[in-house]
C-alpha cells in the first residue's frame, strides 16, 4: 500500500490543495488588482482566499491525527520535549524568514535591523496552535478538549467586547489585539501592510485559531476510525454544515472577520473545511473519481508543505533586488511579459499561477528524490 493511500488519500490531497492556493492568492502579479475573490475582506465580509490560512491550520490537525499516535508509547518528559523543540524551530524559521534576506542595500550594503523585524506571522501562528492543540489534546480528555475549544471562542468574543475600545471594540485601531500586540512588541515588530501597525495574526486573536487545529485532528482521527464510507462523509458534511449555519447566527453580532480571527470566523472556515474534505473522500475514496491520477498533483505539493510555503515566500525576495530597466525583476517581469500577454487582473492571475508551478516542480523533484523535509 502506497504512502498516500495508508493516510488516506482525501486528506493528502486537501492539504495539497491548501498550499496551492496559498501560493497563488499570497504571490499576485504586479500591474493589475487582482481578481476581487483572490484578495482578503477589507475587514468584516469572507472571500474565498479568506479560507486558505485557516485551512492550513485545519490541515496541520490532520497531519496530527497520525503523527500524535506515537506520543501515546512516549513519556511526558519525550512528548514535552518534542512539541516545544517543534514549536520552537517552526517559530524560528517564520521570524527568519521574515528577516530575511537578513541585509539592506538602501543607503548602501548593511544587516537589516532586528529592531524593525516582525515578531508575529503565519509559521508563528501556527507554531503556537500547533503547541497548543498538542498539549490540549495529549493531556486532556475529548470532552475536555471540546470544553476548553468551546470556552476559546466565547472567551475571545468577550475579552474583545470588554478591553476595546467602547466606541468601537471591533475596529482594525480600537480592537484588544492590538492594544495587546502594541505593549508586548512595540509598533515596529507589527505588520505594517494595513497602513498601520496591526498584525492580524498577533498574540491574542491566536486563542480562537487553536480551535481550527483542534477540528483538523477529530476530523482526521474521526476518518481514520470509521474509515472511507457514506457514514464517515455524510456526518462530516452535516457537522460541516452545521458550524456553517452556527457561523451565519453568530455572525449578526460578533462579525465574521479574518484579520479579527474572530469566533464566527473559526466556525464558517472549519465548517466549509469539513465540506470540502466530505466532497474529497466521496469523490476520491468512494468512487475513485481519479482519472488521469489527477490526484498526484496536489499530494506532491503536500508532502513537504513547510519547506516549500518558506520557498513561495522568500523566492522572489532576491529576485526583486534585481534591477531591469528602472526597476525591480519582477515587476519588469509582469510588466514585459503577463501584463503585456494578457492585462488587468488576468496578467495577475496567470503570473500567480506560474510561481506556484514552479514552486511544485521544486516539490516534484524533492518527492522524486525521497526527500521530506519535517521539524
Amino acid at each position: 500500500m502506497d504512502k498516500s493511500s495508508s493516510r488516506f488519500l482525501s486528506l493528502d490531497v486537501f492539504r495539497g490543495m491548501t498550499l496551492c492556493f496559498m501560493i497563488i492568492v499570497n504571490t499576485p502579479g504586479s500591474g493589475a488588482a487582482p481578481f476581487s475573490p483572490l484578495e482578503h475582506a477589507a475587514w468584516h465580509g469572507f472571500t474565498p482566499t479568506d479560507l486558505v490560512f485557516p485551512s492550513f491550520l485545519f490541515a496541520v490537525g490532520n497531519a496530527m491525527s497520525f503523527s500524535m499516535k506515537r506520543y501515546q508509547e512516549m513519556g511526558n518528559a519525550a512528548v514535552l520535549s518534542k512539541i516545544f523543540r517543534r514549536t520552537l524551530l517552526i517559530f524560528l524559521i517564520g521570524y527568519l524568514m521574515y528577516w530575511f534576506p537578513f541585509f539592506s542595500t538602501n543607503g548602501g550594503f548593511h544587516l537589516k535591523p532586528i529592531a524593525h523585524t516582525r515578531i508575529m506571522g503565519v509559521l508563528q501562528r501556527i507554531a503556537l496552535c500547533y503547541c497548543f492543540a498538542s498539549l490540549m489534546i495529549h493531556f486532556l480528555s475529548k470532552q475536555t478538549v471540546f470544553i476548553l475549544s468551546g470556552l476559546f471562542l466565547v472567551i475571545y468574543w468577550i475579552i474583545l467586547l470588554v478591553y476595546g475600545n467602547p466606541a468601537d471594540p471591533l475596529s482594525m485601531t480600537g480592537n484588544a489585539g492590538i492594544y495587546l500586540d502594541k505593549f508586548l512588541f512595540g509598533t515596529n515588530h507589527l505588520y505594517h501592510g494595513e497602513g498601520i501597525p496591526f498584525d492580524p495574526e498577533g498574540v491574542l486573536s491566536t486563542l480562537p485559531a487553536i480551535v481550527n487545529v483542534v477540528v483538523g485532528y477529530y476530523a482526521g482521527k474521526f476518518i481514520q476510525q470509521k474509515g472511507k464510507g457514506y457514514d464517515t462523509t455524510t456526518k462530516l458534511l452535516l457537522t460541516g454544515c452545521l458550524f456553517i449555519f452556527l457561523a451565519l447566527c453568530w455572525n449578526m453580532v460578533f462579525p465574521i472577520n479574518k484579520k479579527l480571527w474572530t469566533s464566527s470566523f473559526v466556525l464558517v472556515t472549519t465548517g466549509l473545511d469539513l465540506v470540502i474534505l466530505s466532497a474529497l473522500i466521496y469523490t476520491l475514496e468512494i468512487n475513485n473519481w481519479n482519472k488521469g491520477n489527477w490526484a498526484k498533483f496536489f499530494t506532491t505539493m503536500g508532502k513537504n508543505p513547510l519547506p516549500i510555503y518558506v520557498l513561495s515566500e522568500i523566492l522572489l525576495i532576491p529576485v526583486s533586488i534585481i534591477i531591469i530597466g528602472g526597476t525591480n525583476a519582477v515587476d519588469w517581469i509582469n510588466t514585459a511579459f503577463y501584463q503585456a500577454i494578457a492585462p488587468g487582473p488576468i496578467g495577475s492571475l496567470l503570473f500567480a499561477i506560474s510561481f506556484m508551478l514552479i514552486c511544485w516542480l521544486v516539490a516534484y523533484i524533492l518527492d522524486k528524490r525521497n526527500i521530506y523535509i519535517r521539524v
